[in-house]
């Protein structure tokens, strides 16, 4: 293991990767406060629902559509500075589409003031489409492998990886847009996320995972600059699908998207928490949570909203740990 990192720490990719992650993190602090000035002058910000907790209704009008930020700097490092494949064409293309979806929603609820932007069934829609166009490119380039964590061995499963990263992809990115609801969360978590598929992509040889991942992670850390407590803008549904799609691609080009829900296990206790909540009441009328997702139950417990960052951070920085032990 010794000689694995000497040899990593000694080659040009790590020096590049260094780079792209240092572009990425200045840009997204060098055009970061001309965006915020811009969406505050425009209007653009959040409206904070009513039925939330009381907390949060000060941050009313908050600039919002914040994603806009970290795009731009990660795209334009990766358009530049990643050299040409075909995977590194697929996890720009695919953080845009979910971007679209995204800025469609926000922009229907923000400026066009339609409290509930893009209907459920046609956002679903869209993001079925765009995971079936990305699993099948995934299919007929990569093949159908995936990789079993802790047993280390691969399982191919045929014409069934096609559906099952479609789910993969779908799921990740409604998880990370729940995980979007406190002030650095989805971004605090994601920029470990990102740096772990980073990490495992210097340790696998898997180029464009790993210097696409350096791109997202400077670009989120940069993003959070401005997004943490007290947050001066919200990534808004563009960052929040937009992010789902970026560390859901790469789990699924690195053939690991079952590592995935062990590294981004916030993500699946955030969503599991709503899907919980939604049956139990249904079947009861009663409910497990006292607000869902899980970090409004904390914040309803009297946790100040830093200390359910700061946690769910700390959660996610234990699980890369396990998720890399997985790998060897």
């Amino acid at each position: 293991m010794g000689q694995f990192f000497s040899s990593i720490f000694s080659d040009s990719l790590f020096v590049n990767l260094m780079l792209i992650t240092v572009l990425s993190f200045m840009l997204s602090i060098f055009i970061a406060p001309p965006i915020i000035e811009q969406m505050g002058r425009l209007k653009y910000g959040q409206e904070v629902r009513e039925d939330g907790p009381k907390t949060h209704l000060a941050k009313s009008g908050t600039p919002t559509m914040g994603g806009i930020i970290f795009i731009i700097s990660s795209v334009l490092v990766s358009l530049f500075l990643i050299p040409n494949s075909m995977d590194k064409w697929a996890l720009i293309l695919l953080t845009l589409s979910f971007a679209f979806i995204g800025f469609l929603d926000d922009y229907l609820k923000v400026v066009r003031k339609k409290s509930l932007g893009l209907k459920a069934r046609e956002k679903l829609i869209l993001q079925f489409v765009i995971s079936f166009i990305f699993a099948y490119y995934v299919y007929i380039t990569h093949g159908s492998e995936i990789y079993i964590p802790f047993l280390k061995f691969y399982v191919d499963i045929g014409v069934y990886f096609i559906p099952f990263i479609v789910f993969v992809v779908v799921g990740t990115v409604n998880s990370v847009n729940l995980t979007d609801g406190l002030d650095g969360l989805a971004a605090g978590v994601t920029f470990i996320v990102s740096a772990f598929f980073t990490l495992s992509g210097l340790m696998t040889g898997n180029i464009a995972t790993m210097l696409f991942g350096s791109s997202i992670t400077g670009s989120v850390l940069g993003f959070l600059r401005y997004n943490i407590y007290p947050a001066e803008i919200f990534m808004g549904d563009t960052g929040s699908l937009a992010l789902g799609g970026a560390v859901a691609g790469m789990a699924v080009i690195a053939d690991m998207p079952l590592i995935l829900p062990i590294v981004g296990g916030i993500y699946v206790i955030e969503a599991a928490s709503v899907i919980i909540q939604v049956l139990f009441f249904r079947l009861t009328g009663k409910r497990i949570f006292k607000m869902s997702p899980l970090h409004h139950h904390f914040e309803m417990l009297g946790w100040h909203e830093t200390k359910v960052v700061n946690l769910f951070i700390i959660i996610t920085l234990i699980l890369s740990v396990i998720g890399l032990i997985s790998l060897y």
